[in-house]
């Protein structure tokens, strides 16, 4: 009997034993399965807290834009209203123009009078001038003695002002004809630029006619001053 209960107890056990291990490697797996879920929701929560952050940053970067935006508008306004002050000012000052066009348009009336008197002058002086050349070859033949020695050509009204170089430019021209400045340098021995604006100088005053079809320019003397430099040939 006593052995049975043994027997009965080793077998209870062996059982005992069995289960325990049984449940001991069940309670394993759980706790494996445990960790490598808490792993994986370790894994989504980093993920979910990174898009968050993404998000953050994109709100963050929208919200600057806004207020960059915001400060354009700000600054596009107060130009806006500085460009209305402009034309606003800018209309008054054509109404204060059109107000003063009536005076000008008189002034210019007055003037376009002013320079069809000065043409119709001009005329009557070159018809006058031209009925006294027509008659100097007679009046020349009796007195032209007598003008050059009262006159010499430095005391001639038309030449007073002239100096001995420019004299000479004038003289080189009425009897060589027409030249650029280049070959007027070569003969009055002066420099490029000394030349260049003596020759300006004489066609400004309106001793020389210039030609400007080609580079450099040319000049002639006219004829008026031609006459006169040919009449005084020993003032010279």
């Amino acid at each position: 009997m006593i052995d049975l209960i043994v027997l009965v107890a080793i077998l209870l056990l062996f059982v005992t034993a069995i289960s325990s291990a049984l449940y001991w490697r069940e309670i394993r797996k759980v706790q494996r399965e445990y960790v490598e879920a808490k792993d994986i929701m370790g894994d989504v929560v980093i993920s979910f807290n990174a898009d968050i952050e993404r998000e953050r940053q994109k709100l963050s970067a929208v919200s600057s834009e806004i207020e960059v935006l915001h400060s354009d508008n700000k600054t596009i306004q107060k130009k806006a209203e500085a460009w209305d002050g402009q034309l606003s000012g800018l209309a008054t000052k054509i109404e204060e123009v059109s107000g003063l066009e009536p005076k000008f348009s008189a002034q210019l009336e007055e003037m376009q009078k002013s320079i069809t008197n000065l043409i119709n002058t001009q005329r009557h002086t070159d018809q006058r001038i031209t009925k006294i050349e027509q008659l100097s070859p007679q009046v020349s033949a009796v007195h032209e003695t007598k003008i050059e020695t009262a006159i010499p050509i430095r005391r001639e009204k038309a030449l007073a002002t002239l100096t001995q170089t420019e004299l000479e430019v004038l003289e080189v021209l009425a009897r060589e004809g027409r030249k650029t400045a280049p070959e007027i340098k070569e003969t009055i021995k002066l420099t490029r630029e000394h030349t260049a604006r003596l020759m300006k100088s004489l066609y400004q005053r309106g001793y020389l006619e210039r030609s400007t079809e080609k580079i450099p320019y040319s000049y002639s003397v006219k004829d008026e001053m031609r006459k006169i430099l040919r009449k005084t040939p020993e003032a010279q």
